[in-house]
């Protein structure tokens, strides 16, 4: 049905890559480009092996506008998936509003030398992809992404209105490396070593890092240690949204994570400053993310699961409600079916849910720069169930939060 350029081979590229072979009957094309073009032709020769399907691989250098232009004119996809670092999501979409292409990505834009996330940056071109005829699909990986789509249909089927919002996200794997991030270490690193954020009352709370933290009880689970972060999704939530009073996301982190963590911080290993070493400036943060584990390399031996979901209280016919919707996911059946882990696993498969709707779903498909959440929740939900994020739900219990 149509030619899908992916851009990016790390975790989720390998992910997006294999979804998309599986549903060849869409993604009739395929692909897969980074600047690396000896990753690519690694996940390539995986998706012969275990599904038959043959995809094409290319260099890019996603920073440069011209080339990925050029590599757009010769393979003239319908489509460009962007699961490259969240500073090329600028170049990217300017690739594709010079060739004609639709676009969606897992990320919001970041500058690289500011560890700040909005998306004020990619809110900007909702002209420009409008007057091009084009779509843009912003942040559809889980968190961001799926949250959103989970939100969404809470808003259209259980309430009335959304006064409390608590995305929580649980990694309950065991990988067997004494430190390791379980997505690119330099965006992790960054995302979780500054000052922590949520919405109250019309306003924007700013917390120290990692200051404000209880357990919370996740299926199948049981109680986690889980800390309030900002989280791009939360921006445009709230703006979409807006009878939320307060809206906040959690995350798991064990203590030795945390240990680890804290001495890295100390000595200046997460700095995104450059310092001079032997002549030559390097960025610590770069350099901790070359020694690091790559997240790819984590999935052979993975045990345990995730369980992302948002927690939800408001109001339905005059009456309080409270609706928890989530899904859980298990490293090990991630790494049978495509060769990775279940961090990877949940950003991909809603990567190719979103490009899949995009192209087949004439609801979805209209010109201009959208989160998810402002679309159609009702599809994704049915496609999440097929293609291996199922869902599960629980109406009128007890939520961990007070209000």
């Amino acid at each position: 049905m149509s030619k899908v350029l992916i851009i990016g081979a790390g975790g989720v590229g390998s992910v997006v890559a294999h979804k998309c072979a599986l549903n060849s009957n869409v993604f009739t094309e395929i692909m897969l480009a980074s600047r690396t073009k000896s990753k690519c032709d690694k996940i390539a020769a995986e998706i012969k092996e275990m599904h038959g399907v043959t995809i094409e691989t290319a260099q890019v250098d996603a920073d440069i506008v011209a080339e990925t232009v050029l590599l757009i004119k010769r393979f003239q996809p319908k489509l460009l998936i962007n699961v490259a670092l969240p500073y090329q999501d600028l170049t990217i979409m300017e690739a594709c509003l010079a060739t004609g292409v639709h676009y969606l990505d897992t990320a919001n834009y970041e500058p690289k030398d500011v560890a700040k996330f909005e998306y004020s940056w990619q809110w900007a071109y909702q002209e420009r992809f409008k007057e091009a005829g084009l779509m843009a699909v912003l942040g559809c990986g889980f968190d961001p992404g799926v949250t959103q789509v989970y939100t969404a249909y809470a808003n259209k089927h259980h309430f009335d209105e959304m006064h409390y919002l608590d995305i929580i996200d649980c990694n309950a794997g065991d990988h067997g490396k004494a430190f390791a991030t379980n997505f690119n270490p330099e965006i992790n690193i960054r995302e979780i070593t500054q000052p922590g954020r949520y919405w109250e009352n019309g306003e924007w709370v700013e917390i120290p890092a990692m200051s404000i933290h209880k357990p919370i009880e996740y299926p199948g689970i049981g109680p986690k240690e889980s800390y309030v972060l900002y989280h791009e999704e939360l921006e445009s939530l709230v703006k979409n949204f807006p009878t939320l009073k307060r809206a906040r996301f959690w995350m798991t982190f064990g203590q030795a994570y945390i240990t680890h963590l804290n001495v890295l911080e100390n000595v200046g290993m997460t700095s995104i400053k450059p310092i001079k070493f032997n002549g030559m400036d390097i960025v610590p943060l770069e350099f901790l993310k070359a020694v690091l584990p790559a997240p790819d390399s984590l999935g052979e031996n993975y045990s345990g699961q995730t369980s992302i979901g948002c927690q939800i209280k408001g109001i339905e016919n005059g009456e309080e409600k409270t609706y928890y919707v989530w899904n859980n996911c298990d490293h090990a059946e991630c790494y049978r079916e495509v060769r990775a882990q279940a961090v990877s696993y949940t950003t991909g498969v809603p990567a190719m849910i979103g490009a899949m709707l995009m192209l087949t779903n004439e609801e979805w498909m209209k010109p201009g720069v959208y989160n998810v959440e402002e679309l159609n929740p009702d599809p994704f939900m049915d496609l999440l169930n097929q293609h291996g994020l199922p869902w599960n739900e629980r109406i009128n219990v007890p939520l961990p939060h007070e209000y």
